[in-house]
């Protein structure tokens, strides 16, 4: 039987036959090897006899015929055999350059195992050796050099407009606790999506990974002959703002549906592009916003534990950077919203940075950190234990006495137990996140808090740990991971087509996420756990997209948001097959 003369029919019977496809229907273009090395389409042993009949595959592959099931056992003993956890993310990116829905499938069934790997933190080792271990390449590179060409490079990606629902875009000035990785910063991307698809059900066929190359100053990168991105110093100013302008301009005007997702930004660089393009754009920025959400979930739980009101919290932030103000941020909204004025609100922060307690007369401030630098006047009667006469993290817990310490400070073991000690003296149940990563750059380890607090810390960390025993109970302990709550924060703008992202569909991510937690339960973490991703983006999606609703900037009306929900999410299973 030749190709023209098999029909659809044929192929659907075949197909019905398969237990691991489902209704949606994939009409294919390429035929024999080149649909073999297409990973979007290849789906390797699970081919069908009559399929392989149609699209040219006879004697390509070997006669049996697997499910995607079966696929997945196999793909998971190879992934359990890789020797390390770096092995085991590239084994993970060779799998999705070969076969994206058993890619998914995998992290699909084991989410919380992968998740690390995938993503933070693995994911910072594998953005160290990215040009070294670069093999395919994977989204549009866009560069500072050529900014005239990015139209052409958004098009040459192959989506129509209406084909697109996400572009996760980064600079790589600033990854996770590693710094400036120029375009190896892809990795971040890609991974960013790999989870949004995993944990939300996000089409991978509908999204764009961007890497803004603006340059690097790691000298590292730009001695090394395998580096594979452009060979200068970081591109900063008048032409860098064009770099970002023509991209938001472009990227909004070919895919207007989607949501631009920005990532790792500089601190003196995500913000300000945030505030500049949020108000007119679907933008989103998950170390601003995101990381700020998800601590508020965490804050949230923890008041429902301890029986206490936002208006009643006094703050201690320690890393004043993008994440750190971005969560004072969060935190600040929902005391006013719990009868605080602004000013009032503001006057319950302290932010810590490298230069210790901002004051408003110091000169070097950023002009996010402002608003939240104390009086001098406010705190000189305070002793200092500086040799400058600044006043560090101790002397701020020493005197403003607070009800929580969030690190996002990136200096390892900054907790330290004298620290935790005297907080713990004037609050019943401290609210204490180290939330920096990778792990080594954590402030506190979450045992240690647990002794020095005799077991009344509520802890919260950004990266996982071990479940803690302490006098007969076991601590679970909250991962203030943005993956909670991005995902769906993302599938709830995409369902409701927002015009942009509201503070209030951020708060009410946050909501989502803290009402999912039983803090009634001795030792339960303030956040839920991640085994359970799927479902709890889910229910940040609902949650988020009933907001934009009510916010005024939802472009569907949706009468039945939880099935919207529910068939807006991708499945990991094998398409039906239809031949022109």
């Amino acid at each position: 039987m030749t190709d023209s003369e098999v029909t659809h029919e044929t192929l659907a019977r075949s197909t019905k036959e398969s237990k691991t496809m489902d209704t949606r229907a994939t009409t294919f273009l390429p035929r024999g090897r080149d649909l073999l090395r297409d990973p979007r389409y290849n789906r390797g042993t699970a081919f069908t006899a009559d399929e392989r009949s149609v699209l040219g595959l006879d004697g390509l592959l070997p006669p049996a015929v697997l499910s995607l099931q079966d696929q997945a056992v196999r793909s998971y003993a190879q992934y359990r055999a890789q020797p390390t956890e770096l092995a085991k993310n590239v084994f993970l990116a060779g799998l999705h350059d070969r076969n994206e829905v058993l890619y998914y499938k995998l992290l699909e069934e084991h989410l919380k195992e992968m998740l690390p790997v995938v993503y933070d933190p693995v994911v910072a080792q594998a953005i160290e050796r990215y040009s070294h271990e670069f093999q395919r390449p994977n989204g549009v590179y866009l560069s500072v050099d050529d900014i005239d060409g990015i139209e052409v490079a958004l098009r040459n990606y192959g989506l129509g407009a209406d084909e697109v629902d996400l572009l996760v875009a980064t600079d790589a000035e600033q990854i996770l606790g590693i710094g400036d990785w120029g375009t190896n910063g892809m990795a971040i991307s890609i991974g960013k999506l790999a989870v949004y698809t995993a944990a939300a059900g996000i089409d991978p066929g509908r999204v764009i990974p961007v890497m803004l190359d603006a340059g690097t100053d790691r000298e590292s990168l730009l001695n090394d002959p395998l580096y594979v991105g452009n060979r200068h110093s970081r591109v900063r100013g008048e032409r860098y703002d064009e770099l970002i302008a023509a991209y938001a301009e472009t990227a909004g005007r070919l895919f207007p549906n989607a949501l631009l997702h920005f990532e790792d930004f500089g601190p003196s660089n995500a913000r300000r592009i945030l505030n500049k393009y949020r108000a007119g754009a679907r933008i989103f920025n998950d170390d601003v916003q995101g990381t700020g959400a998800i601590t508020l979930a965490a804050v949230l739980a923890g008041m429902r534990v301890a029986g206490s009101r936002p208006s009643e919290q006094g703050v201690v932030i320690f890393g004043a950077g993008t994440a750190g103000v971005g969560i004072a941020d969060q935190i600040r909204s929902v005391m006013i919203s719990d009868g605080l004025d602004e000013a009032a609100a503001t006057g319950r922060f302290w932010l810590v940075d490298k230069q210790g307690l901002l004051v408003d007369d110091m000169s070097d401030l950023r002009d996010f950190q402002q608003p939240y630098a104390r009086p001098r006047s406010e705190v000189s009667a305070w002793k200092s234990t500086g040799v400058d006469g600044s006043f560090g993290l101790y002397d701020v817990v020493a005197n403003a006495h607070p009800t929580i310490i969030v690190g996002t400070s990136t200096v390892g073991g900054a907790f330290t137990e004298q620290i935790v000690r005297e907080m713990a003296s004037h609050v019943q149940r401290p609210m204490i996140f180290p939330l920096s990563n990778p792990t080594e750059r954590i402030e506190a380890v979450p045992a240690d808090v647990i002794e020095w607090t005799d077991g009344r810390g509520l802890v919260g960390t950004g990266t996982p740990w071990d479940p803690v025993s302490y006098k007969g109970v076991e601590y679970h302990v909250g991962q203030a991971n943005n993956a909670l709550i991005y995902p769906g924060i993302g599938l709830g703008t995409i369902v409701a087509r927002a015009d942009h992202v509201t503070d209030g569909m951020l708060l009410a991510a946050a909501e989502a996420i803290a009402g999912l937690v039983d803090v009634s339960r001795p030792g339960a973490g303030l956040l839920p756990d991640v085994q359970n991703l799927r479902a709890s983006s889910a229910s940040v999606a609902v949650a988020v997209a009933r907001q934009a609703a009510e916010d005024g900037v939802a472009q569907v009306d949706l009468p039945d948001l939880v099935q919207a929900v529910q068939d807006a999410m991708w499945q990991a299973t094998y398409p039906r097959l239809e031949v022109k």
